[in-house]
């Protein structure tokens, strides 16, 4: 995977989430770190819109969940905790499956150190 990859997808689903919005997977614990973190859906929102090659983490993955379009992992700082972010484009349509406190530390190739 190369930062071209990474940034030419991070374009398409920032685009798309643009003109469409964000689908977001209803799972508990993607609501739970709203509640955990006090922020709003709108701030989730401003997280996603922000994501740069930097906060990438792997992908793309095999998308044996939500159809067939693969999946990305990134990474983002939200209050101090870091969030684990896993990210797909469906057809015109950006969708955010994850979106919760990471349960491990994340590893970032494209991070400076």
């Amino acid at each position: 995977m190369d930062k071209n990859d990474v940034k030419n997808f991070l374009a398409e689903f920032k685009a798309n989430m643009s003109a469409f919005g964000v689908i977001y997977a209803n799972r508990d614990k993607n609501t739970q770190t709203l509640a955990d973190l006090e922020i709003t859906a709108k701030f989730r929102d401003n997280v996603l819109s922000k994501l740069t090659i930097e906060d990438y983490c792997q992908g793309p993955l095999t998308n044996d969940q939500f159809g067939t379009s693969p999946m990305w992992v990134f990474g983002a700082t939200v209050k101090k905790q870091e969030v684990y972010i896993k990210i797909a484009i469906l057809p015109t349509k950006s969708f955010c499956i994850s979106f919760h406190i990471s349960d491990h530390p994340l590893k970032y190739p494209f991070k400076n150190s």
